[in-house]
């Protein structure tokens, strides 16, 4: 450790957010250079070796082959595809001296296509599976929570190419299995569950995500086994109701009125019979879409009043588009909507080229035939028993409602429950976009052209490092599991003498004569300095080296345990070394 480039430093950085954050920097693992880019320094870059030869040895075993892209791109491969437009304002974009526009590459679906549509052209060569470890760049708005969510990550990325979708199932299957040993050699929990594409494209996707109090994303499991990210949840509509025998709409006059709560308590009092709730009422909140070529247009949400708008349900539901709020310019160009009494009569695309009107969708929930108190699009008043179907037409359904704990499942295996996760990998089967926007055929077996078919595979390796950190810290510091660990044991000399130093030394070099990673603390600092920056710095084993020497013993501690037991030091190298092939067994 004395010439071991680290720093541990006793403060949190005034920047951590979260615990992984605050020990891998306190620990001396990485440094930040900016807001999401970190440089990494020994420690943690052997952290991250390990990771990435973990997730390189489960690629390789089913027979994917790893390869290597530029990180500065071309504009022309993304145009073709048009996420040089969709990706919008998270694209790191450049000229370079000849004025051509080029970007630092966010992912690489395109370069992969292009690949292998320069070098194979008939089904005899698929399928196929390539895969790269590279540096990824993201203009995040928000960069936080240090290594969770930055602008400059490590990312594995593998693509499957076959002839038919028989074949990309297959490939699909053998990713997820391998990435199932990924993350069980990884060490920490996580959940698989249903997710959507996104601006990538494609069907079938699913998420692994670390469970994590700190995570920022919010995922759904049922007692039947369901598990989706909020953002895959799909809400069961109900059946559509008779509304035969419905009264006709009526308007109220219900001044100061511009809340759910308040609209329900002057319900109440003009219909006592009637036991209005928040459920009865439908709530109708506009927000603008700006569109990835900057063009802007109104989008107005009918939902039940006991719910509210998920941002990130609507940001998935709406993409490439970017979400803004409905601002008081909105309003003025828009006068027929009054802001607080919004109803469906005034919404609706229309028929009329001129005036195209607001777009309405309608929560699954509402269904032909329900009745609703909603804005009458007058100050002060409300429109009683609209209904679905007889009165309004929304232009179609979005499901953007927030999902609640007890919410039933929508494969009927029992009520939600909420919890946080890290996403730490994404596979979905992409299907044949990127291959017909950029031309990737090959011949059949009976001679014809075929669109090669196309699967996707992430792993976030950097993100994984700070995953298992925040999995396994504590109040003291980081913890890793032996897998990941940069050294198995550090080895301790505290207290004055030379005799320390010379059997920490002799034990040290015997352990590492038997390829065991040790590291030892032969710096010349007070024991408390040094139990303490063991803790922080989290190697799984402690061998200390001290007062009880002169007994013949030494001491043995477990990090994640906290158990510390004395060992005659005779027997040092061959007790650490049980107990680090024990681990790895």
């Amino acid at each position: 450790m004395s010439e071991l480039f680290v720093r541990t430093l006793r403060e949190d950085p005034a920047d951590a957010e979260v615990p992984s954050h605050r020990w891998l920097v306190r620990a001396g693992y990485i440094r930040r250079v900016a807001p999401g880019i970190y440089s990494w320094l020994p420690l943690g870059l052997m952290v991250l070796q390990r990771v990435e030869q973990i997730v390189r040895e489960e690629m390789n075993a089913i027979g994917a082959q790893e390869v290597r892209f530029p990180a500065l791109l071309p504009r022309e491969p993304y145009e073709a595809s048009n996420r040089w437009a969709e990706y919008g304002d998270n694209l790191f974009r450049l000229k370079d001296r000849r004025d051509n526009d080029m970007l630092l590459g966010p992912t690489h679906e395109e370069m992969f296509t292009l690949l292998v549509k320069d070098l194979y052209s008939s089904y005899k060569d698929l399928p196929l599976a390539l895969y790269q470890i590279q540096i990824k760049y993201r203009d995040e708005a928000r960069p936080r929570a240090g290594l969770l969510r930055g602008r400059e990550f490590v990312m594995k990325d593998s693509y499957s190419f076959d002839i038919d979708d028989e074949g990309l199932e297959a490939s699909y299957q053998k990713h997820r299995d391998a990435y199932i040993k990924v993350f069980d050699r990884l060490g920490f929990d996580y959940v698989i569950v249903q997710a959507t594409s996104g601006a990538m494209g494609g069907s079938a996707s699913e998420e692994f995500l670390a469970v994590a109090a700190n995570g920022e994303d919010t995922f759904v499991r049922s007692p039947g086994g369901y598990a989706a990210n909020v953002e895959a949840v799909k809400v069961a509509a109900p059946e559509p109701v008779s509304f035969d025998d419905a009264p006709a709409a009526h308007v109220e006059d219900t001044p100061d009125t511009p809340t759910i709560e308040t609209l329900v308590q002057v319900a109440r009092e003009l219909f006592p019979d009637r036991d209005y709730g928040p459920a009865d009422t439908l709530k109708n909140v506009v927000f603008m879409l700006r569109q990835p070529d900057g063009t802007r247009a109104p989008l107005a949400i009918g939902l039940p009043g006991d719910r509210e708008v998920d941002g990130k349900r609507l940001e998935a539901a709406v993409e490439p588009a970017v979400v803004e709020p409905f601002a008081e310019e909105d309003f003025a160009r828009y006068p027929e909507l009054v802001k607080g009494y919004i109803g469906p009569q005034a919404l609706g695309v229309g028929d009329d080229p001129e005036q195209p009107g607001v777009r309405y969708l309608t929560d699954p929930r509402v269904v032909s035939g329900t009745r609703w108190v909603t804005g009458a699009n007058q100050p002060g008043k409300h429109v009683f028993d609209l209904v679905c179907g007889r009165d309004f037409t929304p232009d179609g359904v979005i499901d953007v409602a927030e999902i609640r704990a007890g919410d039933p499942a929508p494969d009927g295996s029992g009520p939600l429950e909420l919890a946080r996760g890290i996403e730490m990998g994404h596979i979905f089967q992409l299907g044949r976009k990127y291959a017909d926007a950029l031309g990737l055929k090959v011949l059949d077996a009976n001679g014809k052209q075929a669109t090669v078919t196309m699967g996707s595979y992430g792993i976030g390796v950097s993100r994984a490092v700070a995953a298992v950190a925040e999995g396994t810290c504590d109040d003291k510091g980081l913890s890793w599991p032996r897998a990941l660990a940069p050294y198995d044991v550090q080895v301790l000399a505290t207290g004055k003498g030379e005799e320390l130093l010379a059997k920490a030394t002799e034990i040290a070099e015997s352990l590492a004569q038997q390829g065991i990673r040790v590291l030892l603390d032969d710096r010349k600092a007070s024991p408390g300095v040094k139990f303490a920056d063991a803790e922080i710095m989290g190697m799984p084993t402690s061998l200390v080296v001290g007062r009880g020497l002169a007994d013949g013993v030494v001491e043995l501690r477990d990090r994640r345990t906290g158990d510390k037991q004395e060992i005659p030091v005779d027997e040092a190298v061959t007790r650490v070394a049980e107990v680090v092939r024990g681990s790895d067994a």
